[in-house]
């Protein structure tokens, strides 16, 4: 499932609010207040209303006049710096926010709001140093750990993020985003049972689509199925998204529930016609399902949708190999993509098994020398892709080469020992060779392969499975 990482952006401090108190740098009580602190009070509080009214060109010009009569000032420095990283200018913004710290180094809403600051100048390491500071002077302070926690989500440690999300949940149970991103630390780190618990307690005063998707994932992780895709299946009513659709009928796909996950492909792509991923879960279902020809029709529009998107083409092949009646069409798909990745062996391995498997049949003027010279390319380029030594033994067992067939079946069975057909062809080259034990010894492991029902079933829920979490990993890194 797409595991969506919204996790929350580290915001200032609502730290000076609407109604100030100006420090005693320029203001006393009122009854021993002179004029001079008085008018500074004024225009400190003018500033004040000018930023409240989000008039923050006015309100930096006021402040820095102010500034130059009080530059000690922790308040005016504060609300500058908040100013300028409204407007945004960061580097004018960090002046006047490590100004306040230094004035007031024991404030944790100042370092918090430095953090903040620094986070968006790319500062990380800075920012975690300051939010740290700010929990060790106010460890009930919510801002500070839960700030401390997305920065160590950010670090990529989530053990740590944990700890301090944990701790501002605590300080405050009805904070949404907090426990939103706890419990998907939670999930993330393998602890399924509390961060179920954590969607849960939400879900009691905020029932949104994203906490039923959370808990539908947490659900397909712990292998509850029925449940995750009804927890799915809730997120999409609540909010039919593309991405809350694509997330139920992958679930649906991923259990072979086939008929309602062709039906909620098919429902999604119409009303998300421009969704690649979409059309790939569509065509996969097809195919899954052994409706050949539409499945080729929907992972054409899926490469028409995204031509660099390796995944559909892998799927496509596939189901051509099932439905070869769109040959032109698939055969002009894998030669552009063959063109946009010329130095990806699998785009080179598609394009040559489209051109061969769509006009072997009827063509007998093929060119089986460009069929050969592109596995040959893919192999360059991979040296590993088993399937293109596979087929380059085939193409020359084809054509009788049977002595140069047989180390390409033996270098693609070196790479993966579970072809069957590979120990098939070879023991066919063999014996064609002459060497009869060598050919009975391959026959007999075909034999036995094709005995064990070697996991045609599992291989493609493999395939179906890293096409869905491929997709959970760009998202994931696109936030």
């Amino acid at each position: 499932m797409t595991l969506r990482r919204r996790l929350c952006c580290i915001a200032l401090t609502a730290l000076l609010g609407h109604a100030l108190v100006a420090t005693h740098s320029f203001a006393q009580s009122p009854s021993a207040a002179s004029s001079r602190d008085q008018e500074l009070n004024r225009q400190f509080q003018s500033a004040v209303a000018q930023y409240d009214a989000g008039h923050l060109p006015e309100a930096a010009a006021q402040l820095e006049k102010l500034l130059h009569e009080v530059p000690d000032s922790f308040e005016a420095q504060e609300l500058l710096g908040m100013v300028y990283a409204g407007q945004p200018q960061d580097e004018l913004a960090k002046q006047h926010l490590e100004a306040a710290v230094r004035l007031k180094p024991a404030s944790a809403a100042a370092r918090t709001n430095l953090a903040a600051n620094l986070i968006r100048l790319g500062d990380v390491e800075g920012a975690r140093q300051q939010l740290k500071k700010a929990v060790a002077l106010e460890p009930k302070n919510y801002d500070a750990n839960h700030n401390l926690g997305e920065i160590y989500i950010k670090l990529g440690k989530l053990p740590d993020a944990i700890l301090f999300l944990k701790q501002a949940q605590q300080i405050n149970p009805a904070s949404y985003d907090n426990g939103y991103d706890l419990a998907l630390a939670y999930l993330l780190t393998d602890h399924n049972d509390p961060a179920r618990q954590v969607v849960r307690a939400l879900l009691k005063s905020k029932d949104t689509a994203e906490l039923h998707n959370l808990l539908g994932q947490i659900e397909e992780k712990e292998g509850n199925f029925v449940v995750a895709a009804n927890e799915f299946e809730t997120a999409a009513h609540q909010e039919p998204s593309e991405s809350n659709l694509f997330d139920w009928a992958s679930e649906l796909l991923l259990h072979r529930t086939l008929e309602p996950a062709i039906e909620v492909f098919r429902s999604a792509s119409e009303r998300y016609p421009a969704s690649a991923r979409l059309a790939i879960g569509l065509g996969i279902a097809y195919y899954s399902r052994g409706i050949y020809d539409d499945a080729v029709k929907s992972l054409l529009r899926a490469a028409d949708l995204n031509p660099s998107d390796s995944r559909c083409y892998l799927f496509l092949s596939k189901a051509y190999d099932s439905s070869p009646s769109q040959a032109d069409e698939v055969i002009q798909r894998f030669r552009r993509f063959s063109e946009l990745q010329p130095n990806d062996a699998r785009a080179q391995y598609y394009y040559a098994i489209s051109l061969w498997k769509g006009k072997r049949a009827q063509d007998p003027a093929v060119d089986f020398t460009q069929i050969e010279a592109l596995l040959r390319k893919a192999i360059a380029l991979d040296p590993k892709l088993s399937e293109a030594h596979f087929q380059l033994g085939n193409l020359l067992s084809d054509q009788t080469h049977y002595a140069e067939a047989i180390p390409e079946y033996l270098m693609a069975l070196e790479r993966d020992s579970k072809i069957p057909d590979a120990h098939y062809r070879l023991g066919q080259a063999y014996v064609h060779t002459g060497q009869k034990d060598k050919a009975q010894a391959q026959l007999a492991l075909y034999q036995e392969q094709r005995a064990q029902h070697l996991a045609d079933i599992d291989k493609q829920r493999a395939e179906i499975r890293q096409f869905v979490y491929s997709e959970e990993n760009r998202t994931s890194a696109k936030q």
